[in-house]
């Protein structure tokens, strides 16, 4: 039983949001792979698709890559469509993307910056989701797994405000899926991430002059681990939720955030010094 635990061979893995110069989906992508799923790598960056679909296949799995921005209904069809030629089922879908606007207070937001937001953090998701749940139906089953944040469970401020409606969206949305289809064997969970140091987090946040070193610290006060997560921290907890050994988990937001969302606002993992 161990050793077939969470094993994902015969396994058709849709992952949004995989090309190699991101990092959770990259890292979710590869980690499936690793546990026996072949892959199709989706992302908007042609030369990350390639380079995640040439990792996959030097594991020995199958893979292919598609270009598709999940905010287009028309590139989210012709995606699945994409996949039912080269591999005939899905049985894993994994949401990754997300658009971030240039931080601004709420007041200050533009109609144009919410909607891309929401088009790619949330709308997106579903139309991905809506595509693979009528595959699914029609095969049996299947599991979806969303990644959402803590930033969809408790107000982070600092011009967040699109980013974390979207992602409370994603929270919701992938409770009420959950219930939705849990009688026609499909599963759907979300992992809730706290700052995770991919390169685009490095690029945007770390890399503003806005923020700079303060930034950093003020964030460790709400991570009891006290560091930033890794990208391939995330490929146990996605394998477990897209594999048997969670055959009866639906519904879950699972944080992976170093404790954050444990930690009271008022609390502190720091002890005073006398």
């Amino acid at each position: 039983m161990a050793t077939t635990l969470f094993d994902l061979s015969g396994k058709v893995a849709v992952v949004t949001g995989a090309g190699a110069n991101g990092g959770i989906g990259h890292a979710i992508a590869v980690g499936l792979a690793q546990h026996g799923a072949d892959v199709a790598v989706s992302d908007i960056d042609e030369e990350g698709v390639r380079m995640t679909v040439a990792e996959i296949e030097a594991l020995g799995r199958r893979a292919d890559g598609i270009l598709c921005d999940i905010s287009s209904p028309q590139q989210v069809e012709a995606a699945f469509a994409a996949v039912d030629q080269s591999f005939g089922r899905v049985d894993i879908l994994v949401n990754v993307p997300y658009a971030f606007p240039s931080r601004v207070h709420p007041d200050e937001l533009t109609l144009d910056a919410w909607h891309k937001t929401l088009a790619v953090s949330l709308t997106g998701y579903f139309l991905c989701a809506q595509q693979a749940i009528r595959r699914m139906l029609a095969q049996g089953g299947g599991c979806i797994l969303n990644i959402g944040s803590i930033a969809g469970a408790s107000a982070l401020g600092r011009g967040n405000f699109p980013y974390s409606v979207a992602k409370a969206g994603v929270n919701q949305m992938t409770k009420e899926l959950a219930v939705e289809y849990a009688g026609q064997g499909i599963r759907v969970n979300a992992i809730l991430p706290a700052q995770v140091l991919t390169p685009s987090f490095k690029r945007a946040v770390l890399g503003d002059p806005r923020f700079s070193e303060k930034l950093t610290q003020r964030l460790l006060v709400g991570i009891p681990l006290n560091r930033l997560l890794e990208p391939e921290e995330f490929v146990g907890p996605a394998v477990f939720l897209c594999s048997g050994a969670a055959g009866a988990v639906t519904g879950v937001l699972l944080p992976v955030d170093g404790g954050n969302l444990a930690l009271n606002a008022g609390g502190n993992h720091i002890w005073p010094v006398d």
